[in-house]
């Protein structure tokens, strides 16, 4: 096994083994990693992709589910068929750490097997990668499948290998299958095309009109979903870009820049020099500098202009953040296993910090509280009904039926709402009703038997 081999080896394990330890930096998971992990349950007992089977993403009179990218619950579907469900929350760990083997591999084919070890070294230790390959959620799976679409058009369309330009089309259905906002990306190939050939000569390339096929292949199964749900074949993509306008509300245009710290640690000190260093060096006229500039420029534009942000937006960037700044490593010439050694050490530190962080604000007596309260819930044989505001939450932690607070909440609509089933009703909630005390933990009753 050669030298290269046994580094990423190393680098890979040591990636998958820290996402691992973020994992357990939380009692309680987030409220979009139980919807995901609830379709891909419900997905496993039967081809419904909806909200009717005893939960909801956002009230009882929303069924649809379209609007959440189907790829991720689909996999984990597969999980919980084949009865490996206590796989599920190390999956995305894994994926996010398989992003790493990836990334060598394109900074190879892109530079060189130097510039991807350092680019793949990067990505396994950059905080926002990180924290977000412990949560079951889309960000970092659409990440990965970004990766490859990148992989296979460089390898198909620069390398001329017909296989990969066809392969290049599934992998970009896949990548919005994972995130409708992967839809961007094929903006970035066209300008690509454009610019290096200064016209439209590319379209000529049959085996692009194959790729164009393929994708659409991939996509049938999900345009007759939008058919039969929406009755509109791109009803679930609408849907989606409808739902991200009024989620979360707006931050300003700054957002990313404020917390570009906490997301990047040393890494971003290293991509400024690398941007001062490519403009220096008039390397930004190569096509692989401008393949990857177009890339950063034009997602992190999108990012901005959404009126909604978080930090995980910017995840599919990151990628081409750390082959830039590889780049810019493999040409340093003094100090460079030392400046090296400094950064991987300090992104350690920025992790342990992060980790250590979010750790004393997750293990809360009220976070620990709500999950003993889950767990006598799901240890009742008899069958039951929960009046909740946390319904995906409750869903993924019991498997009992569930029900948004009546409004408004009060003890005659509690007990209006109980008289609708025929079936043992709780209410979990923080505020003293008087009810009968089904559940106490600490001293702090949350959860209260209606009937």
């Amino acid at each position: 096994m050669k030298k290269e081999q046994k580094l990423l080896i190393l680098i890979f394990i040591f990636a998958f083994l820290i996402r691992l330890a973020f994992v357990f930096s939380s009692p309680v998971k987030w409220w979009d990693e139980t919807v995901y992990a609830n379709l891909g349950y419900d997905l496993s007992r039967g081809l419904n992709y909806s909200f009717d089977h005893g939960w909801s993403d956002f009230s009882q009179d929303w069924p649809k589910a379209g609007f959440r990218a189907p790829l991720l619950p689909i996999f984990l579907a597969l999980l919980y068929f084949m009865k490996l469900q206590a796989l599920a929350e190390f999956f995305i760990p894994f994926i996010g750490a398989l992003s790493v083997i990836l990334i060598y591999y394109l900074g190879n084919k892109l530079f060189n097997k130097q510039i991807g070890l350092y680019s793949a070294l990067f990505l396994a230790l950059i905080p926002l990668h990180v924290y977000y390959s412990a949560k079951i959620l889309t960000d970092v799976f659409s990440t990965f499948f970004i990766i490859l679409t990148f992989l296979a058009f460089w390898i198909g369309y620069e390398e001329d290998n017909k296989k990969y330009k066809i392969l290049f089309g599934v992998f970009l259905a896949l990548s919005i299958l994972s995130r409708y906002t992967a839809l961007w990306i094929i903006i970035i190939f066209l300008i690509y095309f454009l610019i290096k050939d200064r016209s439209f000569i590319f379209l000529k390339d049959r085996y692009l009109w194959y790729s164009v096929i393929a994708f659409f292949l991939v996509l049938a199964p999900w345009l007759i979903y939008g058919i039969q749900a929406y009755s509109n074949p791109i009803g679930p993509f609408l849907h989606g870009f409808k739902a991200s306008s009024y989620w979360g509300g707006s931050q300003p245009w700054y957002f990313f820049f404020q917390y570009s710290w906490q997301m990047l640690s040393t890494i971003l000190i290293l991509f400024v020099f690398s941007i001062m260093y490519l403009l220096y060096k008039k390397d930004f006229k190569r096509k692989e500098i401008y393949f990857l500039f177009i890339g950063i420029i034009f997602l992190f534009g999108m990012a901005i202009l959404m009126p909604h942000k978080e930090d995980r937006y910017i995840l599919p960037i990151i990628p081409f953040i750390c082959l830039l700044c590889g780049f810019f490593i493999s040409k340093i010439r003094r100090y460079q296993n030392l400046i090296i050694l400094l950064i991987v050490v300090t992104l350690i530190f920025s992790l342990y910090s992060g980790f250590k962080l979010d750790y004393s604000k997750s293990y809360t007596a009220d976070n620990l509280c709500f999950i003993e309260a889950n767990k006598f819930i799901k240890s009742v044989s008899y069958n039951t009904l929960i009046i909740t505001d946390d319904s995906p939450i409750v869903y993924y932690y019991t498997r009992k039926e569930t029900h948004f607070y009546p409004k408004p909440l009060t003890i005659e609509s509690v007990k209006n709402l109980a008289i609708l089933y025929d079936k043992k009703v709780y209410l979990l909630s923080n505020l003293n009703f008087g009810f009968e005390q089904a559940f106490n933990c600490k001293n702090r009753t949350i959860l209260y038997q209606v009937n």
